[in-house]
């Protein structure tokens, strides 16, 4: 074939999330002594996709949150999201974390409702279009199984229930990124397994792009289509593993040998850092 007749290559998609040799110290003096909270984090993370972050405990998965989010500046390096360069907090995000930290005078509608009180656009059309938003809330609450309990307060509610609505909280404003920070960490095992099955579904309802940081490796990999690994600090991305299970993934997956291999090689790798220091695949990381 000619070169005339040569079909031009479709231009790649960019990624969603992109982290660009990013290194945090938290202060000027750690700077200068090169002591770093996290260190030349590359990062690529396509538009609707489903990352885990784990890790040894004060590796830096927190701390690569905030950096995601906004609430921190890199010391070196760049962050991009939604082709935009990162330069304060995101309005295109939603958070939730181990604490639903709802407010106890608030209904569950009225926790719900809050980052529309709060947040740009909404905030300024808030009074004109409430009624619209408070059924917004109820439909997203009967999507998480609150139904009958939207006018319940906190103190009402189980540690489950509050999750819930915590997570109804973060995607009230329609985020196109979900960060969660340990969301199920202190909820019992069935509790814990009913909301990754709201999330997984929420998620694939709706395509936004979730960031989860957790300790629970059977977490990570039922619910995520790559899960990194980070190093002891300061944190840095030793593993990338792909999680090829298909989708939509039903809870009877945990317990296939199949999915039981992928949770004990996260597993070896996390031991791996403990005793050592360097993750278990050196340089794994595209």
């Amino acid at each position: 074939m000619g070169a005339a007749d040569a079909t031009p290559a479709a231009p790649l998609e960019a990624p969603f999330v992109d982290f660009q040799d990013v290194w945090l110290a938290y202060n000027e003096e750690l700077l200068r002594a090169n002591h770093f909270a996290v260190e030349a984090i590359d990062l690529k993370v396509m538009r609707g996709e489903f990352i885990a972050i784990v890790g040894p405990s004060g590796c830096g998965k927190s701390t690569f949150m905030k950096l995601a989010t906004g609430l921190r500046m890199t010391s070196r390096g760049n962050i991009r999201i939604d082709g935009a360069p990162v330069t304060g907090p995101l309005k295109i995000s939603g958070m939730a974390f181990q604490a639903p930290s709802l407010l106890p005078w608030r209904t569950t509608v009225d926790n719900v409702l809050l980052p529309l009180e709060i947040v740009e656009p909404y905030r300024s059309s808030f009074k004109a279009k409430r009624k619209d938003y408070v059924e917004r809330a109820r439909k997203l609450l009967q999507k998480v199984g609150l139904a009958g309990y939207e006018d319940k307060f906190p103190w009402q509610l189980s540690g489950g229930m509050q999750q819930r609505a915590s997570i109804c909280r973060a995607l009230i404003h329609e985020p196109k990124m979900l960060l969660l920070d340990e969301p199920f960490g202190a909820l019992d095992a069935f509790t814990r397994e009913d909301l990754w099955c709201i999330l997984r579904d929420l998620h694939a309802e709706q395509q936004f792009n979730v960031i989860l940081v957790t300790h629970d490796l059977r977490e990570s990999a039922f619910l995520a289509d790559t899960v990194y690994v980070m190093s002891k600090s300061p944190g840095r991305f030793v593993v990338k593993r792909e999680i090829d299970l298909p989708r939509p993934r039903e809870l009877e997956l945990t317990y296939t040998k199949e999915f039981t291999d992928i949770v004990l090689e996260l597993r070896g790798h996390i031991g791996a850092i403990r005793n050592t220091g360097i993750g278990a695949t050196s340089g794994a990381v595209a």
